[in-house]
């Protein structure tokens, strides 16, 4: 029996890294002062407001459109919230962002992980 490996689980692992990489470049961002790619009110504006997320999950968003969305919420792990403790915000928004790098490579219920990881309410209750 041969081990074989596919894009989708080379792509997974790498998604997984970065994400982790992420977090754990979050402390080197607070320190130095460096920004996150994109601000809250543009991953709000743009994942919600002009309904890309809602595309995700209706199932009708490209493949780009799901990487853009990924993309966000790697930025919205890495900002600061209004209040609330980080570790906190780490929980909420990298729930958010694994849910959709999970979408992006394709894993089975991911799309209803993306749904119930995106809950607004439970991060505006604490963070904004």
């Amino acid at each position: 029996m041969r081990f074989r490996v596919g894009l989708k689980q080379i792509l997974a692992a790498s998604l997984s890294l970065a994400f982790i990489i992420g977090l754990i470049g979050n402390a080197v961002v607070a320190q130095d002062g460096a920004q996150p790619k994109h601000d809250l009110k543009e991953v709000m504006k743009v994942a919600h407001k002009d309904g890309l997320l809602k595309k995700i999950i209706a199932g009708q968003a490209s493949q780009e459109e799901k990487q853009t969305l990924l993309d966000l919420y790697i930025s919205m792990v890495e900002a600061k919230p209004k209040k609330g403790e980080m570790t906190s915000w780490h929980h909420l928004a990298g729930g958010a962002a694994l849910a959709a790098a999970k979408v992006v490579v394709g894993r089975e219920g991911a799309v209803a992980e993306l749904e119930k990881a995106s809950n607004c309410k439970a991060c505006h209750d604490v963070h904004k």
